[in-house]
């Protein structure tokens, strides 16, 4: 266990590797799972704020979904969540001409039209946070059999998962904090612990 702060980080974010193969699993992280990606109060009042210059974005038969759910539900064990289609893909998701999901959030972002780039556990994914009164559990859970073909792409060109995660964890958590985590990377390497 890695301690910064306030957070505790499982040692498999320095020692495991992580590069996503989308041409493999088609962005099977926007639709597999229990719920939507789960999003901070603050995010879900980002959303709903900027879904109007979201939507041009979106799979029409998602809007539907949205229109009937609201930009945003809540999971029993989740809590506040992004909406999905029949408890599969996203609603912010959207196909692109390869067969891959995506985002279509974070397209909007990256055309300039909205300055939030997509929920935080999406940026973080195959990292998951939980929060806890005066500290925060950071753990790499990867999919067992959608994340393979990442795992072993992380592998073959050795990128560990905090590398993979560099800008998300800098969003989230700070330049510094990332520093840190860097030079206990490189001081655990040095010590031979993997």
């Amino acid at each position: 266990m890695i301690a910064i702060d306030h957070v505790l980080l499982s040692d498999e974010i320095v020692e495991e590797n992580f590069l996503c193969d989308l041409n493999k699993c088609k962005g099977g992280c926007c639709v597999d799972g229990d719920c939507g990606a789960p999003i901070t109060h603050e995010e879900s009042m980002i959303i709903a704020q900027l879904y109007p210059k979201i939507k041009p974005h979106l799979e029409p038969a998602y809007l539907d979904e949205i229109e009937r759910q609201g930009t945003h539900t809540t999971d029993p064990e989740h809590g506040l969540v992004t909406p999905t289609v029949n408890g599969g893909i996203c609603v912010y998701g959207y196909t692109d001409e390869l067969g891959i999901v995506k985002c279509g959030i974070e397209k909007a972002w990256k055309e300039g039209h909205i300055n939030f780039r997509k929920p935080i556990s999406c940026h973080l994914f195959p990292i998951r946070i939980v929060s806890n009164p005066g500290y925060e559990l950071v753990n790499y859970e990867p999919r067992q059999s959608l994340c393979k073909p990442a795992c072993k792409q992380g592998n073959k060109l050795k990128v560990p998962v905090y590398k993979f995660l560099k800008d998300a964890l800098i969003r989230k958590y700070g330049e510094e904090f990332y520093d840190t985590l860097s030079a206990v990377a490189d001081k655990m390497k040095a010590d031979k612990k993997y």
